[in-house]
Order: structure tokens, then C-alpha cells, then sequence
């Protein structure tokens, strides 16, 4: 099974092991992520004026790629795939948005939003299966208490990213389960960390990241896990809190025996 990839800048950096065991543990489970061509950045921040068109065009043209090459296009970053699902659910269903961006870029074929867009965390669940993946799992993490934070962008706003329950998430306690460890329910575990006013208000920052770690401290967790850099940087560096945090590839990876 071959998926078109959209990495992003922050995965090719900072957020490096993000990727690197995402693309290992892919491997150990059968699927092969294709990484597009001439990739551009998504912009990170999803512009709300209806009338922007210029900084969605790096995602429709990530999205027409995924689409002639016939295959669902999957992100690992929460702000990548929040981006770029939300530009295509524009090309879906705003006539005026598909009008002046493929007019813009002059395709031959015009964009509609036939591309699927898939987190990994979906091709987990939906196309590998995580009875699958239990089964796969050589080295269970028995025994660890692992608290999800799953922040604003994968599940919000929920009508245009359907990817679980805004309210009440399962996705990534699932994942935990089928990886052998025991899931951390906290009460903040899809919160703001406030990691986009870091630069601006960094004691506003700290306050909302030590609030969530304290309570998934104070749940019994061993560790966080996350899919996005912005998360992992603002929990580790602001949280003031001595519980590790983790990309969720990470654990994975070490789950399949990954080496």
C-alpha cells in the first residue's frame, strides 16, 4: 500500500523524529509513505478570510499531486493536516475558492477535492486496523501509563475534520492500547497548550502547558504523546513539568521493535 506524503518544514527539522520513526514503523507495518515532489510549506495556520486564496495554494497544489498520482495524500503534523484538510473541504464546497485557484495555477484537469486526506493516526486506525497493529507489536510497552494530548488541530473545528469526537476522543487511546500500554484519561487532554502565543506571551504559554501536564501527572501518566511539534515544543519547554513528552511514532516504533 503506497500513500502520497506531505511531510512539512517542521519534520524536516525540529520535528525530525516525528517523521523518521513514522516512516520506520510504516515500513514494519506494510505501507510505504511516498513523499511528494516540490513540496511546499502548507503555512502552518489555516487563514480564515474567505476571500484568501494565495496562501492555500501550496496545499491544493500538494492536493492535485496526491490526486494524479491516484493515491490518499497522509500528514503527521497536526498543522499540516489540519491545513490542508481544511483548503480541501474549500475545494469541495466553496465554487468561488476552486473558481480562482485553478484559474491561478492554469491545471489542465481542475481540482474538486478529490483527494483524500488522511492523518497517520487514521491510517492506523482505518486502513491497517488496530487489531492489526496489536498483532504486529513485538515489544509491548506493558505496564506504561501513557497520557494522549491530542490539542486543537486534529480534532477541531470537528464538522470539517471528522476525525473523532471533539468532546470525548478514542483515537490515540486506542493507539496506546494497541501498543500495549495503558491509557491516561485526563480532563485537558484537548486543550489549547497555548503554543501559538509562545513567541508573544510566553508566561501566557507556560500557564497553559503546566496546567496540562500537572494534570496528566496527577492521572498517574508515565509520559505525553503528541503529533504536533508546536505541542511538543511549548509542553517540554514551557510545561515546567518533569514527565517526558513524546511523539506518538516514537513509542510506536519502539512497539514494532523498530530499530
Amino acid at each position: 500500500m503506497i500513500m502520497s506524503y506531505f511531510p512539512g518544514c517542521t519534520l524536516k527539522t525540529k520535528g525530525k523524529e516525528l517523521d523518521t520513526y513514522g516512516r520506520k514503523a510504516a515500513e514494519a507495518l506494510g505501507f510505504t509513505l511516498e513523499e511528494l515532489p516540490d513540496w511546499q510549506c502548507c503555512g502552518a495556520v489555516y487563514p480564515m478570510a474567505k476571500d484568501e486564496i494565495a496562501t492555500k495554494l501550496s496545499s491544493v497544489r500538494a492536493l492535485v499531486a496526491a490526486r494524479d498520482l491516484g493515491q490518499d495524500l497522509v500528514t503527521l503534523c497536526s498543522a499540516c493536516h489540519h491545513v490542508i484538510k481544511r483548503v480541501n473541504g474549500d475545494m469541495k464546497n466553496d465554487p468561488n475558492m476552486q473558481l480562482k485557484a485553478n484559474n491561478y495555477m492554469g491545471l489542465d484537469v481542475p481540482y474538486t477535492g478529490e483527494t483524500n486526506v488522511l492523518h497517520y493516526l487514521e491510517v492506523l486506525r482505518d486502513r491497517i486496523g488496530f487489531d492489526v497493529l496489536k498483532e504486529k507489536v513485538v515489544k509491548p510497552l506493558t505496564g506504561r501509563k501513557i497520557a494522549a494530548y491530542y490539542g486543537c488541530m486534529l480534532l477541531r473545528p470537528s464538522k470539517e475534520m471528522q476525525m473523532d469526537n471533539p468532546e470525548n476522543p478514542t483515537i490515540m487511546e486506542d493507539f496506546i492500547r494497541a501498543i500495549g500500554a495503558e491509557p491516561v484519561i485526563y480532563a485537558m487532554r484537548n486543550e489549547c497548550c497555548g503554543g501559538y502565543v509562545t513567541l508573544e506571551n510566553k508566561d501566557f504559554a507556560a500557564k497553559k502547558a503546566s496546567a496540562i501536564m500537572d494534570n496528566a501527572k496527577n492521572q498517574g501518566a508515565d509520559c505525553v504523546i503528541t503529533a504536533c511539534p508546536l505541542c511538543m515544543y511549548n509542553l517540554k519547554e514551557n510545561g515546567g513539568s518533569d514527565l517526558p513528552v513524546y511523539y506518538f511514532t516514537q513509542l510506536l516504533a519502539e512497539a514494532l521493535g523498530v530499530d
